[in-house]
């Protein structure tokens, strides 16, 4: 991996840990930070050794939102250009093929919940704080905040959100599904690093196609994410691990998948 100003990573046994580092701005999310997490992104979908990836930030916040001080001055034409760049970022969390978790430590506020709403399993802190505060700001949500949070909490709740721009806790999080679970501070990373370990004992290649179904479906019709789903059972019925993972059900004994 590359060399970052901005964030760390380090891979713990197939599961890549990636920190949000820049904590005297408690991780706000300004040009160079997206820049740099694009850029870390490509470099672990292309890591094989890499099954799983954990998102989280350093010392006191997640990502407490996108840096005011680079907005303040922005043209629209500009902002335009700062939002895309946030949408097209977090968008590769999304459509990467490994399952991503967020581990939300701190605040996570504006493209801070943005960031987290884009991974596929959000565990929370009981610290965690969470919000979109950009209309007390004079703006709107950039990186997909209006568009992630209907589909994760329901239209009427998530407008709430976004009109109030209040800040919330994790337990309120916990309670309209913006987050998995909760646990206590110091078991923030243990927890997120055993969801990980219980995902890849599992075939990574149906896992993958799974995040690909869920995705596709929540945006077409019912009976075109049938179709999908089947053409990608149909897909998993030709693997090796498909062979393997029920031979080992039928022998009574232990897969060991490929992924292929």
């Amino acid at each position: 991996m590359g060399e970052y100003k901005n964030l760390l990573f380090e891979n713990q046994d197939g599961i890549g840990i990636l920190t949000m580092n820049r904590p005297k701005a408690l991780n706000a999310l300004n040009t160079e930070t997206l820049s740099e997490l694009s850029q870390l992104l490509d470099e672990i979908a292309k890591d094989d050794s890499i099954k799983v990836v954990v998102i989280t930030g350093a010392e006191k916040a997640f990502v407490a939102g996108a840096d005011i001080t680079e907005m303040l001055h922005m043209t629209s034409a500009e902002g335009r250009a700062f939002g895309l760049l946030g949408q097209a970022t977090f968008n590769k969390i999304e459509n990467m093929p490994k399952p991503v978790i967020a581990a939300i430590n701190g605040f996570a506020l504006g493209g801070g919940c943005e960031l987290a709403m884009a991974c596929d399993i959000r565990i929370a802190s009981e610290k965690a704080k969470f919000g979109q505060p950009e209309v007390g700001l004079g703006i709107v949500p950039g990186f997909a905040g209006t568009q992630r949070l209907p589909r994760l909490v329901g239209k009427g709740r998530a407008k709430e959100i976004l009109f109030t721009g209040e800040m919330f806790d994790a337990q309120e999080a916990y309670r309209i599904g913006l987050v998995n679970k909760v646990v206590p501070p110091e078991e923030l990373m243990q927890a997120a690093k055993t969801m990980a370990q219980k995902i890849m004992k599992n075939a990574p290649y149906a896992v993958a196609l799974c995040k690909a179904a869920v995705n596709l479906g929540l945006d077409v019709s019912l009976d075109a994410g049938q179709d999908y789903e089947a053409t990608l059972f149909g897909v998993t019925c030709s693997t090796e691990d498909k062979k393997e993972g029920m031979s080992a059900f039928v022998e009574k004994r232990k897969a060991t998948f490929v992924g292929k």
